[in-house]
């Protein structure tokens, strides 16, 4: 996912005038290259933390900041020009909206290669439960997904527009979209990304993430994918797939009907046409 280039919202391109001590703090953060900051990081100029919170309230009523977070600000913008655009990397944004965190799903397979279409959401994956699930910041939407602790593993420190941000590996990746086809545009997404890694370390790298995240129907959906795909699960992960599974059936889609044939193998309801699973091979 690159840069986007975003149109501010109306009230920024009418901002207030800055006082000489809200012009000091704005250029001081910014000559330290910190767009976004925290109030740790005023009080370090040698501010008392009360005027700090103080001068950041009315920095953001003025339009110069935007709260990210309980005590997390973007500066909109000193760079910005007449024109009043600015640029950041909608993943440096996303990594300062909760603790942890790692960026997952459709936006990690974006990042990765593994898809070819282009997320309008950036999904935020944390184990801290939340109010605010969704925001728009920018002009770009957020969506934050709370999970197991059991689930929050196997993401990498990934260096983004001079910034550290947490991703998901692609084995990860791969195993969140088959917990939650719905938060990666849906099961042939999370099909076309198992077939990119379809060499055995790769999958056999999945299937024993599937395992660790506790959810069968993690296990089902890989089994009858990789099935579909043609790829050959070693036999010993085989039997510890087929170990882990519980019995009954679950659903191929979670989002869609309980309706359709029956995978008796896998302990599946297939409620989604496998034309429409491999639509996208017909550029392969």
């Amino acid at each position: 996912m690159v840069s986007t280039e975003i149109d501010l919202p109306a009230r920024l391109h009418v901002r207030q005038p800055l006082s000489k001590a809200e012009s000091s703090i704005l250029s001081r953060m910014a000559e330290s290259g910190k767009h976004i900051f925290t109030l740790k990081d005023i009080t370090e100029l040698g501010i008392t933390y009360e005027k700090a919170k103080l001068t950041v309230n009315r920095l953001t009523a003025k339009g110069w900041l935007i709260a990210l977070s309980r005590g997390t600000y973007l500066i909109v913008p000193l760079e910005a020009g007449v024109e009043g655009r600015y640029t950041e990397h909608e993943f440096v944004i996303g990594s300062h909206l909760v603790e942890p965190y790692y960026i997952g799903y459709w936006s990690a397979l974006q990042y990765h290669g593994l898809t070819e279409q282009v997320p309008v959401t950036v999904f935020v994956v944390t184990t801290k439960r939340v109010k605010k699930r969704s925001r728009i910041i920018l002009d770009s939407r957020f969506r934050i997904v709370t999970v197991a602790e059991r689930k929050f593993f196997g993401f990498d420190r990934a260096h983004i527009a001079n910034s550290a941000v947490n991703v998901s590996d692609r084995a990860k990746t791969i195993v969140d979209c088959l917990d939650h086809p719905e938060y990666c545009g849906g099961i042939g997404e999370a099909s076309k990304a198992l077939w990119a890694i379809r060499d055995s370390v790769g999958v056999s790298k999945v299937a024993e993430y599937g395992r660790m995240m506790g959810n069968s129907a993690i296990l089902k959906r890989f089994g009858y994918l990789s099935d579909l795909l043609g790829l050959e699960i070693p036999d010993a992960m085989m039997g510890r797939l087929y170990k882990d599974i519980r019995k009954g059936y679950s659903l191929l889609d979670p989002m869609g009907r309980r309706a359709g044939r029956h995978s008796t193998r896998w302990g599946l309801i297939l409620n989604v046409p496998e034309e429409n699973i491999l639509e996208w091979r017909r550029g392969y």
